[in-house]
């Protein structure tokens, strides 16, 4: 069985990234085609068999990558596959849609259906920062898109989803069914500590959807010690709102994160996401999650056992919740033990049988 990967872009450091290098951990051979890759950012999959898309010889290709949207379709049909046996991609967009072997299988682990095409097409557009005139020609773009990217889910032999959450969403725009396998979390560079717990945590990627402003907000109105990790565009809009019990860390490394969670009464997780890798990590950390009640955080946070959940976006009822919340009721053994069945050795096991299953069944 010869196995490409295939993969949107390796452009940032995120949780599909982290995905695709455990993938290409389990099978090593394999080369990994994707669209463009920033050595610089991720220096990690230095060294590995990356194949690009002739967009990484257009201009400023990495940089403004957004600007070849239209492209990004006939690039991904470009990857010449024709010696694969087995072709396993990793995609929010266009990965899934790569020209195969008529003798081949195609195995699409996706982190959701593009959420910018679909889910969040309109709020995409709001928040874009960029001139008028271009969010009046995008509508049309984005709708050719949604064409390809429709017929391109029908050329995937079979999906696996990263959560039930994307799974609702694969039946719904794709009408597929799909099997769940959760992303790997790196449980073993967690553990408990039981020194004092005196401030709250939240953190990632900075971007307006997260609703970090809503966190800030409701720190800035009860006082309580507030600790944000990450970087992103909305970074210094949060900064100038923040009052002094706000800290502001930036990028940190991975044991500074892991420090910063076992310190702190609880994670707070205000955005719906498609599965959520940092309430995990806390909860292996053996520190309680506070979330809102949407998208991955359902099926990873248990009510009472690993924290709690608020059903309104809003800073008042965050601000309530963080008020109320008692971290003494939690046991960090407990959460710790929760938060194993989301390890990177649990999605190595399952990833590797489920190909391995889906190969034998079309050979049989």
């Amino acid at each position: 069985m010869k196995l490409a990967l295939v993969h949107d872009y390796l452009i940032q450091d995120g949780g599909a990234e982290k995905v695709v290098d455990v993938m290409h951990g389990l099978w090593p051979k394999s080369p990994i085609y994707t669209l463009l890759f920033d050595k610089k950012k991720l220096p990690a999959f230095k060294g590995r068999d990356i194949r690009t898309s002739f967009l990484e010889r257009l201009p400023l290709g990495k940089r403004k990558y957004q600007w070849y949207l239209p492209l990004m379709p006939t690039a991904t049909e470009h990857y010449d596959l024709t010696g694969y046996d087995v072709i396993l991609s990793s995609t929010s967009a266009f990965a899934k849609g790569v020209i195969t072997r008529d003798d081949a299988m195609h195995i699409c682990y996706c982190h959701t259906p593009t959420r910018y095409l679909w889910s969040d097409t309109h709020s995409y557009i709001q928040e874009l920062r960029v001139p008028r005139i271009v969010k009046m020609l995008l509508p049309p773009v984005l709708s050719r898109l949604r064409v390809w990217d429709r017929q391109a889910a029908d050329r995937v032999d079979v999906f696996v989803a990263n959560s039930e959450t994307v799974r609702r969403r694969i039946q719904k725009y794709y009408r597929r069914d799909a099997h769940v396998i959760h992303p790997p979390v790196d449980t073993n560079r967690f553990a408990i500590d039981h020194g004092p717990k005196d401030y709250f945590l939240t953190g990632g990627r900075l971007v307006a959807y997260k609703r970090y402003d809503m966190v800030v907000e409701a720190a800035n109105r009860t006082g309580i010690p507030l600790k944000i990790f990450g970087s992103g565009p909305v970074e210094k809009d949060l900064r100038k709102k923040a009052k002094k019990n706000i800290e502001f860390l930036g990028r940190v490394s991975d044991a500074e994160q892991a420090k910063l969670y076992a310190g702190a009464r609880a994670f707070i997780h205000p955005q719906e996401e498609d599965f959520g890798i940092t309430p995990v990590e806390s909860m292996a950390a053996g520190r309680p999650v506070i979330a809102y009640r949407k998208g991955g955080a359902t099926e990873t946070v248990v009510e009472g056992l690993s924290g709690e959940f608020f059903d309104e976006q809003s800073w008042e009822e965050l601000a309530d919740h963080m008020i109320r919340f008692n971290n003494s009721t939690y046991d960090p053994a407990a959460i710790k033990a929760h938060a194993e069945q989301f390890s990177r050795k649990q999605f190595e096991q399952k990833m590797t049988d489920f190909v391995a299953k889906k190969w034998n069944e079309k050979n049989l």
